[in-house]
């Protein structure tokens, strides 16, 4: 085990300790530190991510429905078209997907190179979501869903999921609230439960079924994750978590640009 690889697994306990700490976010972690600390190529790092993602989001939304604040019922409406756009972006887009999706001249933009490049860009506004001060809603009714864009909604951020392998709560919970009438601390209990299943399913109707999954590596990685999620959650009852938050808000900004740098203004081999 080389030195990069030991930075790995401590990323995995990193990752646990953000989600327990501050209660998201430390899951968009998951895809750099596969690729970039294991060396583990854009499609099996997002399909591991899936997993980890999803088996980390349904810990938590555990955690949430026994205080009472999931919505099964929104979950179900929500969760069923974003579970059927990841599983059809996973099982059939992604290994359609060639190495170079296309030349000009000398340059070559690669399937690497457009997964990577839509996680980088999609990091922008998570980091800042998790910025910004979230207000509670008010809320004046009933829960009432619009299904045709909750539809859309969910098969778009279902796809990508399956494209980058995270879980994209920061798209989900605004929609809960719009589209929903949803109170935000249900739209974010709720969240947790709707990337837990459209990750899981998306990973195992996909990705368990068209690769080889190294089953060993990836519930270790798993395992040090919610390790640091317990420990988070203990050290969320000394520490300040809405501080934490805007700082890994920054740190998020700075992955991206990191991302970018490597996957477009370095050389590959």
């Amino acid at each position: 085990m080389d030195v990069l690889n030991l930075f790995g697994y401590a990323g995995a306990f990193i990752i646990g300790i953000s989600l327990g700490l501050i209660g998201g976010g430390g899951s968009i972690l998951a895809v750099p530190v596969l690729a970039y600390l294991f060396s583990i190529n854009e499609k099996v790092a997002t399909a591991y991510s899936l997993f980890i993602v999803g088996a980390s989001a349904l810990l938590g939304g555990i955690k949430q429905h026994f205080k009472g604040y999931v919505d099964w019922r929104t979950a179900l409406v929500f969760g069923i078209p974003a579970i059927i756009g990841v599983s059809v972006v996973r099982h059939y887009v992604v290994p359609a997907l060639p190495d170079v999706i296309f030349t000009f001249g000398n340059y070559k933009f690669t399937r690497r190179m457009a997964m990577f490049g839509l996680f980088a860009i999609l990091m922008i506004p998570a980091a800042f979501s998790m910025l910004k001060n979230t207000k509670t809603k008010t809320v004046t009714g009933k829960v009432k869903y619009n299904y045709p864009l909750i539809l859309i909604e969910g098969l778009l951020v279902g796809g990508i999921t399956g494209l980058i392998g995270a879980g994209g709560g920061f798209l989900i919970i605004p929609a809960l609230v719009i589209l929903a009438n949803v109170e935000m601390k249900v739209a974010v209990a709720t969240s947790l439960i709707i990337i837990a299943f459209k990750s899981l399913m998306g990973f195992f109707l996909g990705d368990a079924l068209t690769m080889d999954i190294n089953w060993d590596f990836l519930l270790l990685f798993t395992l040090l994750s919610f390790i640091g999620i317990f420990l988070g959650s203990f050290l969320s009852n000394f520490v300040d978590g809405s501080k934490l938050k805007k700082g890994f808000g920054y740190f998020i900004f700075v992955m991206a640009f990191f991302i970018f740098y490597m996957e477009f203004l370095t050389p590959h081999i």
